[in-house]
């Protein structure tokens, strides 16, 4: 991004700067890099490079790198403790629901469970057995399995120990562990999960994970509806859509991606 007369001129300053420091966030390590990465003029950039040194935004390491200093990392831990899932994700979990008609949920994972945090009811007239505070296995639902999708190690371990649950014995389920992972891997590549009815007879959802600024998954979001509802051409449909939601959610709690990683 050049440098844009236009803008007033302490807005150019504050953009400037924040250009610097996404620059040496990807990568940048010097001044001749923030400068090619920035298109800004040498003298300014040096200029917001020592300015933001002496607020330690920024801190040169002994051999002369630059590197994104500890202020950063105050004003990332308050920016933490200020947001809160539930009340980040509700207003976006309600779009969807007016989307899609369907069922929304939010959940996190809890002792190897997932922990349902909000729900918000479809349109259709469909009740899905699910409440605010209850908790279902993760691998017999679509949200459980979008919580594991970045946890391979985990998939065919965590099928043995739900299936070793009482009272569980679903009509449609997955024949072993090695069948549930390869599901898994085919998730994982999409990038959004399914329930296929494992959870509850007649019920399907489509699911994807939220990821905290880390880049950690930290909660998932569903789409939850009755199968006439959720033929496999409008599931694979809904995927997208509901990695848009989830990808919103974790955009607010930090998380971004190559693609909107630079100020436009």
């Amino acid at each position: 991004m050049a440098e844009n007369s236009a803008a007033p001129s302490g807005t150019r300053t504050l953009i400037h700067g924040i250009m610097v420091l996404r620059a040496v966030a990807g990568g940048a390590t010097n001044l001749r890099e923030v400068v090619e990465q920035t298109e800004l003029s040498r003298s300014t950039a040096h200029r917001l490079i020592q300015a933001l040194r002496v607020e330690r935004f920024l801190r040169e390491t002994d051999g002369g790198r630059l590197q994104l200093g500890p202020a950063l990392i105050e004003l990332g831990f308050q920016a933490l403790d200020s947001v809160s899932l539930q009340t980040v994700a509700h207003p976006i979990l309600v779009d969807l629901a007016h989307q899609v008609k369907d069922t929304i949920h939010l959940a996190v994972e809890d002792a190897g469970m997932a922990l349902y945090l909000d729900k918000i009811h479809g349109t259709r007239g469909i009740e899905v057995r699910s409440w605010p505070g209850c908790r279902m296995p993760l691998t017999y639902t679509g949200i459980g399995k979008a919580l594991l999708l970045d946890a391979p190690d985990r998939w065919r371990s965590q099928y043995v120990q739900d299936r070793n649950l009482a009272g569980r014995d679903p009509e449609h389920d997955y024949a072993d562990e090695a069948t549930f992972s390869a599901a898994m891997t085919k998730f994982a590549k999409q990038g959004f999960a399914y329930d296929l009815e494992e959870n509850e007879p007649g019920i399907r959802c489509v699911s994807a994970p939220v990821r905290d600024g880390r880049g950690k998954t930290v909660a998932a979001i569903s789409v939850s509806g009755a199968i006439q509802f959720m033929p496999p051409r409008r599931m694979k449909a809904l995927g997208p859509v509901v990695v848009d939601a989830a990808s919103r959610v974790s955009a607010e709690l930090g998380y971004h991606t190559a693609d909107n990683d630079r100020i436009s």
